[in-house]
This record gives C-alpha cells, sequence and structure tokens, in this order.
C-alpha cells in the first residue's frame, strides 16, 4: 500500500468516526476520545490517533452522528 492510498480520503474532509478506548470498568467506565478516523473507497478506514498512544485492550470506531443538517455532533 502507498502513502497515496494511505492518505485518499483524509485530505481536509471531516472525520467520519471517532476513535475511542474504554477507561475504568463495570459501571464506572467511560470513553475516552483518542483519535478519529476517515472512511475510504475501499472500505476500509484510515485512522489517526492523537499523540502517542498504548492500547492495551483494543479500541472502537464509533460513527459520527449527523443531524437533520447534515452537520457533525
Amino acid at each position: 500500500m502507498t502513502t497515496e492510498n494511505n492518505t485518499q480520503n483524509k485530505g481536509n474532509t471531516k472525520p467520519t468516526h471517532n476513535i475511542c478506548k474504554s477507561v475504568g470498568h463495570g459501571k464506572n467506565s467511560s470513553l475516552e476520545t483518542i483519535g478519529a478516523a476517515w472512511s475510504r473507497d475501499d472500505g476500509g478506514l484510515y485512522i489517526k490517533l492523537h499523540g502517542t498512544q498504548i492500547i492495551e485492550g483494543g479500541f472502537y470506531a464509533f460513527p459520527i452522528n449527523k443531524d437533520e443538517n447534515g452537520a457533525g455532533q
């Protein structure tokens, strides 16, 4: 895969997904946003994490919701 393919949909477009990880356990857990992702034409995601992350146990990609006017929430 080339650099062109890795960033084809990132450009100046808004992200399509928030990248989050779970913090805490059980009822006291919450989600912390750790990055963003952009949908690719081939069905994949380009994921950009904020800073230097050490991910233990994985992370989640949630679609960014759109309101009635098409603006992200």
